[in-house]
């Protein structure tokens, strides 16, 4: 009779002498494991995977010996008023005449691992068209273009792409060769999925393609640091002169280049130069789950939802307690991040994703937020900045915004039209049908007008025709069966639609 150790027994708290023995022979088994699918690598793949494996046995390590919930909730506080500073604050410094000298120590990198599939979309997400033909790629390039040519500077963009971006990618980037911007890649590692009742591998060989896709995950955006250091990126810009990077989401349009956050950065006296600037902003019902600041042991820390114990869940989601969540726009100093590494210093918290693979089998992931590291920094700031700055599209209901009018796109940065009266965006629900972005696209014959628009749910089988404008609440429904078209020049306001409407070509 074999005794195992499950997940469950890991994260209980409770691990005897005997579990400790147990643990150890995971380990041991795991690493014979990954020995065996290096053996399956090419000579030229091999030191990547072993690099990528170095990563993977640390944070396997750490797992195993994870006991119990990652914090104590007695030792939960509010952060100090003095380590979260409105962002008015930091403007109210304006900026120098030289702000060039502050864009050349800055270096742009963007999360491009993910692909485009919740959205129906093949390949990376990055490469979805999302306003006048332009990607979110496309619009990252014309930013920092415009910033290097409006300050004479030169900003690179550094793309952190993933086994499963990083080909599509690379093709694309021909096309921007003669724009100004210096663009760089590199791979954030490969990691193999765990089956969740033997925690061994379930790959096979080190291919991923057929079958063997699905036994390898990119280890979410906390891996940022290691694979940016393995590459050799880091001190490549280091000896450029670059001092901070700007890392976001590529998918938050929200997230442009700051210069008065730049500024507010550089022009710290070099003994007290902040290490770390993470962007939050006020939490609405809508970001309930978002990761949110606190202070722990004297350091400001990251507090994900995943960490959090099954009985403090709610008071997590509470606005009132926890009232400003990180959108993930982040200022790192790049001698930190080096001296951190080379320390083995950066103590990221894991995040146990558990999956379903498609026959069935359940899997683990072990994944790290780049957030996280924040604890490990010196001299951390959060900034709490204005709502704009946190434009994620994961939905096509976002889609629906950004295409919208409600945003007038300049130099590759959308902002809130000065038509709009209110500088909240409306609450925008689409249905099951819109899910997909050609669904999307086949429904609408143009976008409608909806700057007056507070709250639109739209569910079933519904179309619209061309110069719809929606204001106030419009709520759509379509019942099983049903079907509605929304006819042209039509202006709904504060309407609820249901049952049937048919329009016909006569």
């Amino acid at each position: 009779m074999s005794i195992r150790l499950t997940v469950d027994d890991l994260t209980s708290g409770n691990m005897t002498e005997f579990q400790e023995k147990l643990c150890q022979q995971h380990e041991d088994s795991m690493h014979r494991e990954l020995e065996s699918l290096i053996a399956t690598a090419d000579k030229a793949e091999a030191e990547t995977c072993k690099k990528d494996f170095d990563g993977f046995k640390k944070l396997f390590h750490r797992f195993l010996k994870h006991k119990g919930p990652s914090v104590d909730w007695a030792k939960i506080h509010r952060p100090p008023e003095d380590s979260i500073h409105p962002y008015e604050k930091i403007k109210l410094r304006g900026l120098p005449d030289d702000i060039a000298a502050c864009l050349n120590k800055l270096a742009v990198v963007k999360l491009n691992g993910g692909l485009g599939t919740s959205m129906g979309c093949k390949g990376p997400k990055s490469l979805i068209s999302v306003r006048n033909e332009n990607t979110f790629l496309d619009l990252t390039v014309q930013q920092i273009e415009h910033l290097n040519k409006a300050f004479n500077a030169n900003v690179p963009l550094v793309l952190m792409n993933s086994f499963n971006t990083d080909e599509e990618t690379k093709k694309i980037l021909q096309k921007y060769k003669h724009h100004r911007v210096t663009i760089h890649t590199f791979n954030q590692s490969r990691y193999p999925r765990i089956n969740k009742e033997s925690l061994l591998p379930i790959a096979k060989t080190m291919r991923v393609n057929g079958e063997n896709v699905e036994a390898w995950y990119p280890p979410g955006h906390g891996d940022t640091y290691t694979s940016f250091y393995n590459s050799g990126l880091l001190d490549k810009l280091i000896a450029e002169g670059k001092e901070y990077i700007f890392v976001s989401n590529i998918d938050n349009l929200g997230a442009t280049v700051d210069l008065f956050i730049l500024h507010h950065l550089m022009s710290q006296p070099a003994d007290r130069r902040c290490e770390f600037i993470m962007e939050v902003t006020d939490k609405t019902r809508a970001d309930v789950k978002g990761g949110t600041l606190i202070q722990y042991d004297n350091h400001l820390r990251l507090l994900e939802i995943a960490q959090v114990p099954k009985a403090h869940v709610d008071e997590f989601k509470s606005v009132t307690k926890f009232k400003i969540f990180n959108t993930n726009n982040l200022w790192i100093s790049l001698p930190a991040i080096k001296r951190l590494h080379e320390k083995n210093a950066m103590d990221l918290e894991i995040i146990v994703n558990p999956k379903t693979l498609d026959g069935g089998l359940n899997v683990i992931q072990l994944e790290t937020a780049v957030g996280a590291a924040i604890k490990s920094f010196d001299n951390v700031l959060g900034v709490n900045v204005p709502r704009s700055r946190f434009l994620p599209v994961k939905t096509s209901s976002d889609l629906l915004l950004v295409m919208s009018n409600l945003y007038s796109l300049d130099n590759g940065s959308l902002t809130m039209s000065r038509l709009r009266e209110f500088p909240s965006t409306p609450h925008v629900k689409l249905g099951s049908s819109f899910t997909k972005v050609q669904q999307f696209l086949a429904r609408f014959e143009n976008i409608p007008d909806m700057l007056e628009l507070d709250h639109l749910t739209v569910s079933g089988d519904v179309t619209f025709g061309k110069n719809v404008s929606l204001k106030g609440t419009v709520i759509i429904i379509a019942n099983h069966g049903d079907r509605i078209d929304i006819p042209a020049g039509a202006m709904l306001e504060n309407k609820i639609v249901s049952g049937n409407l048919r329009i016909l070509d006569h």
